[in-house]
């Protein structure tokens, strides 16, 4: 189980440990529901929010809905964290702040549209392509 906490506790594993498991366990949780085109930004150095931005797309609202849903339930589950969920009704973007590792889950449309992959890879990802 992943520790829930930042402070680790004498004998614990070291936090960046925790945030790694988290990350792997988000990574592994979106390829499970079949989220589309997911990408991993390293935000460590580059921004105080978080040390991970993870990008993913669902085939439509009903789907990013569901991945969203399984996704907060697992962190809550497997790391024991309380998330954010902001945009939950609408679904074309839902935002998932599980403190250390931030997802946006997106439609296609609204995802080719904000473009964060540019954004927060100051330049280092291609454009993402339109969905046809």
């Amino acid at each position: 189980m992943i520790s829930a906490t930042k402070d680790a506790a004498p004998g614990a594993a070291p936090a960046n440990d925790s945030v790694e498991a988290l990350h792997a366990l988000i990574l592994h949780q979106l390829d499970e529901d079949q989220a589309q085109e997911a990408i991993s930004i390293p935000l460590a150095g580059k921004s105080s929010i978080a040390d991970h931005m993870v990008i993913a797309s669902g085939r439509s609202t009903r789907h990013v809905s569901a991945i969203a849903d399984k996704l907060a339930q697992r962190i809550k589950q497997e790391a024991g964290r309380l998330v954010r969920v902001e945009g939950l009704p609408n679904a074309d973007w839902v935002l998932i702040d599980a403190g250390d590792v931030i997802v946006h889950l997106f439609r296609p449309e609204v995802r080719s549209f904000y473009n964060l992959e540019r954004m927060w890879s100051f330049g280092d990802a291609p454009p993402v392509a339109a969905a046809n």
